[in-house]
């Protein structure tokens, strides 16, 4: 996961507040490359890591860098 948020993929991530849930930002394709490239991460692996639903988000207020 610190790779991938290294490298920009990962952009944002952190935990939901009263869950056991992970928010995380990435910049991706489409949804199938975010879970090709979730997979391929040690937590995925290590049962660490499940994806639970993946969406397009826009920004529309605020920024980030690029």
């Amino acid at each position: 996961m610190n790779a991938l948020a290294k490298e920009g993929f990962v952009i944002l991530g952190g935990p939901l507040d009263g869950t056991p849930d992970v928010l995380l930002v990435m910049r991706a394709e489409s949804p199938d490359d975010v879970r090709s490239r979730l997979a391929e991460d040690p937590w995925a692996g290590n049962d660490l890591l499940r994806i639970t639903r993946v969406a397009p988000w826009t920004l529309r207020l605020g920024s980030l860098e690029s």
